[in-house]
């Protein structure tokens, strides 16, 4: 088989004159293959397939098996073949399939980027596209494990968006989320988008539960759900999301804290996000100005009252990390597990035990402070625990003699006198009690009279 750039020079040489013979010394191929691909009895790049064509008679079933399943496995197919008397290899068999392109493509599958999409106009305040963005790596001091989660919300029609950091992707951490991205774009639109999440709705049916149904009536927006498998209906979102991970979270530097990353990102938003060019029907406007014209609906003077908790381990000074801040509990909790709970809006935090009990109350800092919030009574009771851990007495050197004391003494001769061994116990209590003292007189008097004699 020649190649496209052997069958050019082949044809180059024979319309200088050379010979068939002579091109096909210079070419290295046989002569009948150099007059086939002259007389155009071949095409370079395409093999001869072999004469009769061994998978001919199983093309139909192929076809039709790959038309009732178009996600049917290859192997699948080449078990039910070899049934069928299938005598070609496994991988003749993928090959046929992708060259005589047998397998049809799912339409109900195909992505978003394979389907046409129309264009969705909307109105000015008509709608606010929710999502969440699983970020990956968080840097080690967070604490959070494997993954960040930012919530993202953004304006269908100025595509002027916010984010908030979270630990968590349950309800009480989307409601504080939401709270905060709503102030932040200014208010509220007419319509609230989310996809299938279950802290909105049923994912099976796409009804609003009714604990989120509460959270709408409370800031007077109207929820939507997207179709199941239609990411591209809250494209804006979705291409923010993008935005977010590639020029904010892939930069993000390590030595930033969970209060520190979320002043970064509501800056990105501001100058990165508020400042892009758009094309308007009035000419290109920035996001910015796009949205200062939105007839965005008002706020709810409180949040929606809801309580975010999370869990803590308090240090070995008995203080707990909450929000860039510490928070001082009894000593009694010293390095034990500790719920913080936060009512949303609240200027209160309540720390609680793994049974649920309130064991510390604190009013809250602003987040990323840094400042310690003590009780006076967790102080003094944390000096005492402290002072009289440090008159317990010296610690022991690891190469320390320390034989058995009386007590221990004592403890083993009634352990040998329940046992039957009396005598062993008279002369454990003797050695207990009498010193061992030798008199020389007796080996002084043996020694003269050995040598008298």
């Amino acid at each position: 088989m020649l190649t496209w750039e052997d069958d050019v020079e082949v044809h180059a040489l024979h319309k200088r004159g050379w010979t068939i013979s002579a091109i096909a010394r210079h070419t290295g191929h046989d002569r009948k293959t150099v007059r086939k691909y002259l007389a155009g009895d071949a095409t370079p790049g395409a093999r001869a397939r072999p004469s009769p064509d061994l998978f001919d008679p199983f093309v139909d079933y192929v076809s039709a098996r790959l038309v009732e399943d178009p996600h049917l496995w290859a192997r699948t197919l080449y078990d039910e073949l070899e049934e069928l008397g299938f005598g070609l290899s496994y991988q003749s068999l993928t090959r046929h399939i992708r060259t005589r392109n047998l397998r049809p493509v799912c339409e109900a599958c195909r992505t978003a980027t394979g389907r046409p999409n129309a264009v969705i106009p909307h109105d000015p305040g008509d709608e606010t596209q929710w999502d969440w963005l699983e970020l990956p790596d968080p840097p080690e001091a967070w604490g959070w494990g494997k993954a960040a989660h930012l919530l993202v919300g953004s304006l269908a029609h100025s595509g002027k968006w916010r984010a908030v950091l979270s630990t968590s992707e349950d309800q009480p951490h989307l409601i504080a989320a939401i709270d905060r991205i709503v102030r932040g774009l200014g208010g509220v639109s007419r319509v609230w988008r989310f996809d299938r999440m279950a802290t909105v709705c049923d994912p099976g049916s796409g009804r609003v539960t009714a604990s989120f149904a509460g959270v709408a009536k409370h800031y007077g927006v109207s929820v939507a759900i997207c179709p199941p498998r239609r990411g591209n209906r809250k494209g804006v979102v979705e291409k923010v999301n993008h935005t977010a991970a590639q020029r904010w979270w892939r930069t993000l530097a390590d030595e930033m804290t969970p209060e520190a990353a979320q002043v970064d990102v509501d800056r990105f938003a501001r100058v990165r996000g508020d400042t892009r060019i758009r094309a308007t029907a009035d000419g290109r406007s920035s996001v910015a100005t796009v949205a200062a014209t939105e007839p965005l609906g008002p706020l709810p003077a409180v949040p929606y009252p809801v309580i975010v908790s999370e869990s803590r381990t308090a240090s070995r000074q008995a203080l707990v990390s909450y929000r860039g801040n510490r928070y001082s509990v009894p000593p009694e909790l010293a390095a034990a597990a500790v719920t913080v709970s936060h009512p949303l809006g609240a200027e209160f935090c309540d720390i609680t035990t793994a049974t649920g009990i309130v064991i510390a109350r604190h009013r809250m800092a602003a987040d990323g402070l840094g400042v310690t919030v003590r009780d006076g009574g967790h102080v003094i009771a944390l000096d005492v625990a402290a002072m009289a851990a440090a008159q317990s007495g010296r610690p022991h050197r690891r190469k320390e003699r320390i034989p058995p004391g009386s007590a221990a003494k004592a403890a083993a001769a009634q352990l040998l006198t329940l046992r039957g061994d009396t005598h062993t116990a008279d002369q454990s209590s003797t050695l207990s009690t009498d010193s061992t003292v030798i008199d020389l007189s007796a080996y002084e008097r043996a020694a003269q009279k050995r040598t008298l004699q």
